[in-house]
């Protein structure tokens, strides 16, 4: 696997082999450290997992409360000690209210909004802080381009999910000013826990699953994990399908105390469709003489529309511990996806909001058809030294880094516009004779981007600051046309006060930069999109480290953001400078052992040439466990969502909404019994309605049954 940069040429492999030769460059801090070394490599004791809030970043969590995080530092570091924004979404709060997709997994997390596009079977979409985030698997970014060539995330394969608000460029190079979500994959544990489960739920839900890990040798030197994952089935609307199979399995191998290197692969096929039939604000929204157009309404074509997936990737993550001081890291990943999408989409750009194709009865509505065959190859790596000393009163965790990406973008479309599609009643849907536009091939796209940066936490006393530094070269390439290349330095500081009681007072400041592909409608290129950010907060983590608490405010100022163009609404151009300011408040605590809580609050203010989001928004959510005739392993689980009203621009408002889940379960040493509703009370909504004249419905209810048998 190799990739090239500008100027010469890296290969995975020489990162490695340079990695061993900083090894042996690197001194031992003592002789009792090479001793323990070469013990560590005759004889290697089983590790011990440990499932509660103390672990590493990396090890299960029992509950809901995660105390320690990567994505904020890229080290494993507490949430008490660090001064930015991080939530965190353990797999027990995933399970426990039934998430279906990374988009309901972020349901209860502070600062996002996770059904900003409503139900959208073709991507994950979700807004943190007014923008979307950049979204990593094991700290490697999955993509670089929208739903014409990404996969959706199974939430079944996840360890947790990290939500690091706000600019992130210090530390992982061109990326959203809203921050990063890093997903975290299940790996191997040494202790075994097998499981094998059903579902069967709304929309003819059908789902088996397994989950085994353990370790192979009595030594506990290999260690194992296999994840599996079969669907079938429907959605809320009409010949759009949900179906999937996935296979991940992973293999660590610690030769000594020392060392460890994981392999993890992954294998995943959808066959879906397109949700998100953009119907117009009259009809959805605003009042239609032919009244609401029902949420299962599908005006496509049953034998051409589509939204297929190929994803497949290979990856590992090496660790070796030099000795007490140093220790060197690498991730790396090679993947590889593919989309087949085909969609008939309603035309409601022509009259924004309308019916253009028949304004007087507005049942007839016109048509596009769109169609991608997409294929993204990416090879990725980051590498980097950390240290851990003294220099006098100071204490230091130093971290020099490196990262490496090469991305080829191949894609063929297809397209025509309304006025050669033929018009289809809304309201009582036949599908007529239809013959598909023909597929044109693309010049390949190239992404080249590398990065070196350092940053050091250091502390005194109670005192921590953190200061980072990263130089980025992004270099875009389409065939046959001339280079787009960026470079940007990106900064980060951050000041914190760990008082003793457990509360943590902070401020801080992070950049991002994002190169912008494409032209606007007069040609011209697009120029990065640059993001500033302060933030001040208040930290509180309990002694029994059962509770977290924090509120945060914050300013956030862009430069050349895409947003749509007045005359063309399917095109865009760049704003001038654009400001979010907010504030946020979360609590995660569990009472008595027998009640964990969640409690967000958030609040916006957004600027008005930025795509519409609610002001206000709160969510709370609760798990009672009990017994019942002296029997335990009940619970019972309850969630609230609210968002105020808001509008996009010149388009109608959105008004407040109030959505309600609810789980029941009961476990036992081998069964676990669950039955979980989203949008418990069916509420049929809008979840938005964009200025150039579309509208998207929200997920209608879904209740799922589930069988998890463990042994």
């Amino acid at each position: 696997m190799s990739f090239s940069l500008s100027g010469g040429s890296a290969t995975l492999a020489a990162t490695l082999a340079s990695a061993g030769l900083l090894a042996a460059s690197i001194p031992s801090s003592n002789a009792s450290a090479q001793t323990t070394s070469a013990v560590g490599s005759a004889q290697t004791l089983a590790p011990i997992t440990v499932r509660d809030a103390g672990g590493g970043a990396l090890d299960p969590v029992e509950g809901y409360t995660a105390t320690s995080a990567l994505s904020a530092s890229k080290t494993d570091t507490p949430l008490i000690e660090t001064p930015q924004s991080v939530t965190v979404i353990t797999a027990d709060q995933i399970r426990d209210q039934g998430a279906q997709g990374l988009q309901d997994a972020l349901n209860y997390a502070a600062g996002v909004r996770s059904d900003a596009y409503g139900l959208d079977s073709r991507s994950d979409n979700f807004a943190v802080r007014g923008a979307t985030p950049t979204t990593y698997l094991d700290g490697l970014r999955t993509n670089y381009q929208y739903y014409t060539s990404t996969t959706r995330t199974e939430p079944y394969t996840l360890e947790r999910i990290e939500v690091l608000r706000g600019p992130s460029s210090m530390l992982y190079g061109q990326g959203s000013t809203a921050g990063v979500v890093n997903m975290v994959s299940k790996r191997p544990q040494a202790e075994t826990s097998r499981e094998v489960g059903i579902q069967y739920g709304s929309h003819n839900r059908r789902q088996i699953q397994t989950d085994l890990t353990g370790a192979i040798d009595e030594d506990g030197r290999w260690l194992y994990r296999i994840v599996a994952l079969g669907r079938k089935s429907d959605t809320m609307v009409d010949y759009v399908r949900d179906d999937r199979l996935v296979f991940a399995p992973s293999l660590t191998w610690r030769p000594s105390s020392r060392t460890s290197l994981t392999l993890m692969a992954l294998w995943q096929d959808d066959k879906s469709g397109s949700t998100a039939q953009f119907f117009p604000w009259e009809g959805t929204l605003l009042d239609n003489p032919n009244g609401q157009l029902d949420t299962r309404t599908f005006i496509g074509d049953p034998d051409w529309d589509r939204y297929d997936s190929r994803r497949r990737s290979i990856g590992w993550a090496f660790e070796h511990a030099f000795n007490d001081t140093w220790t060197v890291r690498q991730n790396a990943r090679w993947s590889y996806n593919h989309v087949d999408y085909r969609s008939l989409y309603g035309d409601s750009f022509t009259l924004p909001g309308g019916w253009a194709a028949d304004p007087l009865n507005k049942r007839l509505i016109g048509r596009y058809a769109w169609g991608s065959d997409t294929t993204v190859r990416m090879a990725q790596a980051d590498q980097h030294l950390q240290g851990k000393f003294n220099t006098g009163p100071l204490r230091h965790d130093l971290l020099i880094g490196a990262e490496f990406t090469y991305a080829k973008h191949e894609e063929s479309t297809a397209y025509e516009d309304p006025a050669t599609v033929p018009l289809i009643d809304a309201y009582n849907p036949v599908y007529p004779n239809y013959t598909p536009p023909t597929f044109f091939g693309s010049p390949a796209m190239r992404q080249r981007d590398m990065g070196v940066y350092i940053q050091d936490q250091i502390s005194w006393e109670n005192w921590i600051f953190v200061a980072g530094l990263r130089r980025d070269r992004s270099k875009n390439v389409v065939d046959g046309s001339p280079s787009n290349d960026s470079r940007a330095t990106s900064k980060r500081f951050g000041l914190l006060y760990a008082f003793p009681i457990g509360l943590s007072p902070y401020v801080s400041y992070s950049e991002s930069f994002t190169p912008e592909l494409g032209r606007d409608a007069a040609g011209n290129a697009f120029v990065p999109l640059r993001g500033k950010q302060w933030e001040a907060g208040l930290k509180y983590e309990s002694p029994d480290r059962k509770t977290l608490a924090g509120i945060s405010a914050y300013t956030l100022r862009e430069e050349n953001r895409l947003v749509a163009d007045p005359n063309n609404p399917l095109q865009s151009i760049q704003a001038g400078e654009t400001r979010n300011r907010g504030i946020e408040l979360e609590l995660k605590t569990t009472f008595a052992n027998d009640l964990d809580v969640i409690v967000n609050y958030n609040y916006l203010d957004v600027d008005d040439q930025l795509e519409g989001q609610p002001r206000h928004q709160a969510s709370a959510w609760g798990k009672y466990r009990f017994a019942i005739n002296n029997t335990p392993g009940f619970s019972v689980g309850a969630g609230v969502r609210w968002f105020s009203s808001f509008r996009d621009g010149s388009g109608p408002e959105v008004p407040s909404l109030t959505l309600v889940d609810a789980m029941l379960a009961y476990d036992t040493k081998h069964y676990r019994l669950a039955l979980n509703a989203n949008n418990l009370l069916d509420k049929v909504y809008v979840s938005t309605c964009l200025e150039r004249g579309d509208c998207w419905y929200g997920a209608r209810r879904s209740v799922v049954a589930s069988v998890t048998y463990k042994f």
